[in-house]
């Protein structure tokens, strides 16, 4: 059975990607951390009709990656990866907790490096296949008090461009998504944003995606 496996599942931007790819007659794979929130996400997409399996991984951990993805390409035809968990870390750089800057570079990073890494392969597998990596401003220009979160969102930009043109020619396109603040549970914990009430519609922004998802090598949503 074919599948779209997407990180960070179970809230947010990864939610509404779920719920939006899940009417395109193939099985969604949640991958999250809380089992409870991709449940609830599971549940949402089964409601609709839909299908939806899910799998508990914290991306930054390489063994739980590689274990996972065992477990979903023994079961699934994987023909498309969204790579779009990520965590932040907001405020003047000497005020910033060092255990946050380093789960930040750790999932932001070697994440999206770690699922792609051991996904590839078997996306190679598909007469069609697709990364998209969710990227967001932060990874086109620098921003206050975001220097360490735009340093990962760099990180990602300057690995999809590679690898865009390693896999150029080859059934596996690369996307870079790029946009702007989402109203999400992302900033529950910052007050960072102080007027939430500025930022994008997650669902208006899930469906874009979808929209634009044609294995082009850039999406913007302004």
């Amino acid at each position: 059975m074919n599948a779209i496996v997407i990180t960070g599942a179970g809230s947010g931007l990864g939610r509404q990607l779920a719920i939006e790819y899940s009417n395109s007659h193939v099985t969604i794979v949640l991958i999250g951390r809380s089992v409870t929130t991709l449940k609830e996400t599971k549940k949402l997409i089964e409601e609709s009709g839909n299908t939806a399996d899910y799998y508990v991984c914290d991306i930054q951990n390489l063994e739980s990656v590689q274990s996972i993805c065992s477990q979903i390409t023994t079961t699934y035809k994987l023909i498309s990866l969204m790579n779009n968990a990520g965590i932040g870390c907001f405020g003047e750089l000497d005020t910033l907790n060092d255990l946050s800057i380093r789960q930040v570079i750790e999932t932001n990073i070697l994440g999206t490096i770690y699922m792609t890494k051991y996904f590839l392969p078997h996306l190679q597998l598909a007469p069609e296949s697709k990364i998209v990596n969710i990227i967001s401003t932060a990874g086109l220009r620098g921003k206050p008090n975001e220097s360490v979160y735009c340093a990962s969102k760099f990180a990602v930009r300057g690995f999809t461009e590679s690898l865009q043109k390693e896999l150029e020619g080859s059934c596996v396109k690369v996307t870079g998504v790029y946009m702007g603040g989402m109203e999400t549970p992302f900033w529950d914990e910052t007050n960072h944003i102080t007027d939430r009430s500025r930022l994008r519609s997650v669902a208006l922004v899930a469906k874009q995606i979808k929209v634009e998802d044609d294995g082009r090598l850039e999406i913007h949503i302004p």
